[in-house]
């Protein structure tokens, strides 16, 4: 497993679920972590959890001025950063396209694109001055075809494909890589929690029982992933899609 000693490591949406597993990760291996979210609490309790080499600091992944100052603070405490998580992302309540809220596609566009967008144009400045590193969105495999009732989330993976392939092109010459990771089903609060009280949860409507790996994947899986992918193991992968699914996009296997 690859070490990361003394890297600067910032991921968003770090508070809780896959967020909180990759700081975790990158942590046990010696890295200092910059833990983005809104949730004071929880980041300030998982900063405390981690110690000295971890730091909360309040990040709205929409608002650019946020991610001006996220990036400032960051740099004071441990220096330019070495790799970026772009992990932060919403899901839809399962809706009709004709009955979905312009607001809540809104909503899924500016946290699922634009701030990962936002994540890439302020942190790479910050990247190239430790002199390159590596970017690593958090997309999904439902990028990979339709599904009735999330076409927000979905049309927003869809984009942020295009986003990160795009930034490779761009940050290469930088000794950037950019890559992205497209988790299946895992079990977080964003599967077993309800999206809108009172309506079922995603793992309730959702069985695993038909692919070749027939369960949710666990948030670690995806953390262990991304260590390689950071990694210098993985330096002559950039733009490259890692499809953590359990065998989902490959549908029901031989029983």
């Amino acid at each position: 497993m690859p070490h990361f000693d003394e890297a600067v490591v910032l991921v968003t949406g770090a508070t809780s679920g896959m967020g909180s597993s990759h700081v975790r990760a990158y942590a046990a291996h010696g890295a200092r972590v910059i833990i983005g979210g809104r949730n004071a609490d929880a980041g300030r309790e998982l900063a405390r959890e981690i110690g000295e080499r971890a730091v909360f600091l309040p990040l709205d992944v929409t608002d650019e001025t946020a991610w001006q100052r996220a990036v400032a603070d960051a740099e004071d405490h441990f220096g330019p950063i070495n790799i970026l998580i772009s992990n932060a992302g919403v899901q839809n309540p399962p809706t009709l396209i004709e009955e979905t809220d312009l607001q809540l596609w809104q909503q899924a566009v500016m946290v699922n694109v634009t701030g990962h967008f936002l994540a890439i144009k302020h942190v790479a400045p910050s990247l190239r001055r430790a002199g390159g590193g590596s970017i690593v969105t958090i997309g999904s495999a439902m990028a990979y075809g339709g599904t009735a009732y999330f076409a927000p989330y979905v049309a927003s993976k869809w984009a942020l494909r295009g986003l990160t392939k795009s930034a490779a092109l761009e940050l290469g010459r930088d000794n950037i890589r950019v890559n992205t990771i497209h988790p299946g089903v895992v079990s977080t609060p964003l599967i077993t929690e309800p999206t809108v009280p009172g309506r079922p949860t995603i793992a309730e409507s959702y069985s695993p029982e038909p692919f070749a790996v027939p369960r949710l994947a666990r948030p670690e899986e995806i953390s262990n992933a991304l260590l390689f992918l950071t990694s210098p193991e993985a330096a002559f992968a950039t733009g490259s899609e890692l499809v953590i699914d359990g065998g989902l996009l490959l549908g029901p296997a031989l029983r």
